[in-house]
């Protein structure tokens, strides 16, 4: 799993040292690279639940490939973030120290969650307050 997490988000090195991985690459195809990226990671995922990893670090895994799916399928600055956030390698982290440390690990998990989920709500928020003003100036258009 390590390996193809390290294949997906960090094997390739270019010059001045930073690390890019195939994921970055292949998302750069329109229409299908963020896709596949998404089904390598999900089986990612699968294999750690297998393993035995706890329901919270499943989720939080899963918000961290949610996230760079997302983000990634932006052109251009999605594909920059893809290059960054690599959600393979901080999945494999999260593992590895759940397995470690499983309380630890829950207690930080729970605060990811708190974080994200306050995030994604503001963020719903102000999509519906923007699509508000839209349907009003239509409204005040039309009528």
């Amino acid at each position: 799993m390590q390996k193809l997490a390290h294949l997906m988000d960090s094997s390739i090195t270019l010059p001045g040292g930073f690390r890019i991985g195939i994921d970055g690459l292949i998302g750069l195809i329109p229409g299908v690279g963020d896709a596949i990226g998404l089904l390598v990671s999900s089986y990612l995922i699968g294999k750690a639940a297998t393993l035995g990893a706890s329901r919270l670090v499943l989720v939080r895994m899963i918000g961290n490939v949610l996230l760079e799916t997302a983000l990634g399928s932006i052109p251009v600055l999605g594909d920059v973030f893809d290059f960054v956030f690599k959600a393979n390698n901080r999945n494999m982290k999260l593992l590895l120290d759940h397995q470690d440390d499983a309380r630890l690990t829950k207690n930080r998990s729970i605060g990811w969650m708190i974080v994200f989920m306050t995030l994604l709500l503001g963020i719903c928020a102000l999509l519906l307050g923007l699509l508000w003003l839209v349907v009003s100036a239509v409204f005040r258009i039309l009528f």
